[in-house]
């Protein structure tokens, strides 16, 4: 409290979250009709989606606030940021009790506090206070402990329109970034299924045909084997030999051993004994996660779940980074799509991997191909992190534009 209040203009009050402002206690008095409940899962980034329609009787126990229209909700649970200001289409609603709840009145304008909810500065108060074993969240004994920065109502609104115009010119640079990431993986895709048609390679090549020396041939054709271990899950240890699955597979597409179950060296030769990856092969997962495959490009004694198949090519016919590159590409969607079989999760059989069919060119080509394409992937790839960091220093801009507003440094 000291802190901040050293940081705000002589004018300015601090109010208590709970005992100065209208902090609304929980309790809905008995409806008629049915109402859409919301969850503090049914938010997902800025889309909310209602966990269904109740009546009062039997509407979850959790579905215990009623939201107002201009009322300000946010998440309780440590290190989330689920803050809404509630419109028309969810005036009357169901809310969890997951969520406390801010109206605003002649002293608070309710837009101040849902930015000031979403600013670093509360987030950083509350997470200090949150308690709790089972799910750390902010209960409302602490939440008395949480102080807001409260100018005059008048600067309040003034505020709030500096900080939104702000946001919107912010927004727009957002936009135009996400737009440029999402064309540059239309050009990988593009770039992916150009090479496999020979065209980035070959100056001319009639649509559905292949280049001169290509043909057509499958995965079990150019393999030395394809399969995965043992359907049965061996004893975890703290040490011994990683066992991983998709869950360490990072989204750039590596092999984090961070995390990696250990297992017995017993099991480890029991089980790689049916075939186990090494250097040059490849990683196919064959539930969920289909396509989200890995090349081993590293010497280490390590098995991977019955959930992934691994695949090992004949380097005297394909190069391990050609068929990869290919399992990367649109063109595997198609075969995938064939075979795959949908029940709670998708999957897709080892007989069905191995009939994957696919364009081979000469050794010499299959090199120009893999050269050709790495130069254009990464290329894509340096684009992609000078977008991403961009992003990340917009979200620290927004932070920045918060953290003035409500030290009273906007205006």
């Amino acid at each position: 409290m000291e802190q901040l209040s050293n940081n705000i203009p002589k004018q300015w009050k601090l109010a208590s979250l709970v005992n100065d402002l209208q902090f609304i206690k929980t309790g809905v008095l008995e409806f008629k009709g049915k109402k859409k409940y919301y969850s503090t899962g049914s938010i997902k980034e800025v889309k909310i989606t209602s966990e269904g329609d109740y009546e009062f009787k039997n509407k979850p126990s959790r579905a215990n606030r009623i939201a107002k229209l201009g009322d300000v909700f946010q998440a309780r649970m440590k290190s989330t940021d689920k803050a809404i200001l509630i419109t028309n289409e969810l005036d009357k609603q169901l809310f969890s009790t997951g969520f406390f709840q801010i109206r605003g009145d002649d002293r608070l304008f309710n837009k101040f506090i849902y930015y000031y909810l979403t600013s670093n500065l509360f987030k950083q108060q509350k997470d200090k206070l949150c308690s709790g074993s089972t799910q750390s969240a902010l209960n409302d004994e602490s939440a008395k402990k949480i102080f807001v920065p409260l100018p005059p109502f008048e600067e309040q609104q003034a505020i709030v329109s500096k900080i939104e115009e702000l946001f919107s010119e912010l927004d727009k640079g957002i936009e135009d970034l996400k737009t440029a990431q999402q064309q540059l993986k239309t050009y990988r895709q593009s770039v992916l299924k150009w090479a496999f048609e020979g065209k980035l390679t070959n100056e001319s090549v009639n649509e559905g045909e292949l280049p001169k020396g290509w043909a057509w041939t499958t995965f079990q054709k150019v393999c030395l084997k394809i399969g995965d271990i043992d359907h049965k899950m061996p004893k975890q240890l703290e040490t011994g030999y990683p066992y991983v699955s998709t869950k360490d597979f990072t989204n750039d597409l590596k092999i984090s051993f961070d995390k990696a179950k250990y297992i017995s060296k017993e099991d480890y030769l029991n089980l790689a004994r049916k075939i186990k990856p090494e250097n040059g092969d490849i990683i196919f997962p064959r539930y969920g996660t289909i396509g989200k495959n890995i090349l081993v490009d590293f010497d280490k004694e390590f098995l991977v779940s019955y959930s992934c198949a691994v695949v090992k090519p004949n380097h005297d016919v394909v190069l391990s980074k050609y068929i990869y590159l290919f399992s990367l590409s649109p063109k595997i969607t198609d075969e995938i799509r064939k075979y795959v079989v949908e029940t709670t999760q998708a999957n897709i059989g080892i007989a069905s991997i191995k009939s994957f069919v696919f364009p081979l060119p000469p050794m010499e080509e299959q090199h120009k191909v893999v050269d050709v394409l790495e130069s254009r992937l990464s290329v894509a790839d340096k684009m992609e992190e000078s977008i991403a960091q961009s992003l990340l220093q917009a979200e620290s801009l927004r932070q920045s534009i918060l953290k003035k507003a409500f030290s009273g440094q906007l205006l």
